[in-house]
């Protein structure tokens, strides 16, 4: 049980030839202050920033009245809420998690976030506070939704004469609210200062250095990656309305770690980050708050697992 009197379920996962993949309900902000020093290889994750909530007093049973999901409020557009106090409230809570983060993390190891564009330098703040090293913008490059709205339907409703109303909106011409098109997600890449250089750091932690190997197109790994929101199979395993895609999150797996790893995920959402780990050959933990993510989430990685098998077996034993 939390302090909060919630009960703390967890659920391991085993994957032969991997290690185990570890999901826990429970509030992250305080779980994480229950984990071991230098006990996780990376941190990938995508936090709840747009959670009025957010802070050191951060309430569940508030804050599952406020989302129908882990990282949208309910009935608030994202991005449409331009309140300088929600930027405030990020950065505070993102100095407290990032504290905890660089204990857990490995010397070197990489703490890749998930953001937004307008409170992007507010996540970045408090990561780069609380004592990482902020390395690079990474941008998750995909389609997304015009947000912009019309004005004409509130000329329409001032109490002035219809002539009136018809030239404020001929000088409108069409002009929407300040929200352009929103194609990209940029994510904060920062790194747990490392002991020693970087040869003695991964010689005595394993980490701190990248795969530049690994690459979405066949070139050298670049800091905007072209992936496609998930569609068909994919979408239809989550009810997330922020699902990351499984081929992003493999992507940067493949990258800032390498096979064996612990990968902690302290916003696992329905699981995406678990899935890629299962794929790639890493262990997992994840922390979900909500119920119904954290059974989702668990489901999935199981389905992943079982359909590496099926396909394992079907591989013929000679090859020759």
């Amino acid at each position: 049980m939390d302090k909060n009197n919630n009960e703390i379920r967890s659920t391991t996962i085993e994957q032969d030839g991997v290690g185990s993949h570890v999901v826990i309900n429970a509030d992250s902000l305080r779980y994480i202050k229950e984990m071991p020093d230098n006990s996780v290889d990376a941190i990938i994750t995508d936090p709840p920033y747009f959670i009025d909530g957010m802070g050191e007093d951060w309430d569940n049973g508030k804050l599952r009245k406020k989302t129908s999901h882990a990282s949208v409020v309910g009935s608030l557009h994202v991005g449409m809420k331009f309140d300088p106090q929600h930027g405030r409230n990020l950065e505070k809570f993102m100095y407290l998690l990032s504290v905890e983060a660089k204990r857990v993390l490995k010397p070197g190891g990489f703490y890749l976030s998930f953001s937004q564009g307008r409170l992007h330098h507010r996540m970045a703040c408090g990561i780069e506070d609380a004592g990482f090293e902020i390395r690079d913008m990474l941008i998750w490059y995909r389609e997304g939704q015009a947000k912009a709205f019309s004005q004409e339907h509130f000329v329409r409703k001032m109490k002035i004469p219809q002539k009136e109303k018809d030239a404020i909106i001929k000088t409108l011409d069409g002009r929407k609210t300040p929200q352009l098109k929103g194609q990209s997600e940029p994510i904060v890449l920062a790194q747990n200062p490392k002991d020693g250089t970087f040869i003695n750091n991964w010689i005595e932690h394993g980490v701190g250095l990248i795969d530049t190997t690994k690459s979405l197109d066949g070139k050298f790994p670049g800091t905007v990656m072209d992936v496609p929101k998930p569609k068909g199979q994919e979408r239809a395993e989550s009810k997330h309305l922020t699902l990351k895609p499984i081929r992003l999150m493999e992507h940067l797996i493949n990258v800032f770690t390498k096979p064996g790893d612990i990968v902690f995920d302290p916003f696992s959402g329905s699981g995406t980050t678990g899935v890629a780990c299962v794929n790639t050959g890493r262990q997992y933990i994840g922390i979900e708050l909500t119920d119904e993510f954290y059974n989702e989430s668990i489901e999935r990685i199981k389905a992943h697992i079982n359909q590496l098998s099926c396909f394992y077996l079907k591989i013929p034993r000679n090859m020759n």
